[in-house]
């Protein structure tokens, strides 16, 4: 696991608790591609199931993603898919 995979879960459970949470990596299916830095840490895929995403919506629940992920995401992290939900969902 890379350090930037490292990071992404650290500050997730950090600022979400997260009852599930997968990072998957995704940049070597984007090689070759725009914002692909060589580093093999660009694109990444979370999967992330949350009490705080209860109630919320699609929309509120990934920019609370995304606002945990703020630094990475002026940076390291060039692209982010996000399926979140609240548990049983």
């Amino acid at each position: 696991m890379g350090e930037v995979t490292k990071l992404i879960e650290k500050k997730l459970t950090a600022a979400l608790s997260p009852t599930f949470l997968e990072v998957i990596n995704d940049s070597d299916s984007h090689r070759g591609h725009a914002g692909h830095d060589g580093s093999g840490e660009s694109h990444f895929t979370v999967i992330i199931k949350s009490e705080a995403f209860r109630g919320e919506t699609r929309v509120a629940q990934q920019r609370m993603v995304m606002g945990a992920l703020k630094e990475e995401l002026a940076g390291k992290i060039h692209a982010l898919a996000i399926k979140a939900s609240a548990p049983d969902t």
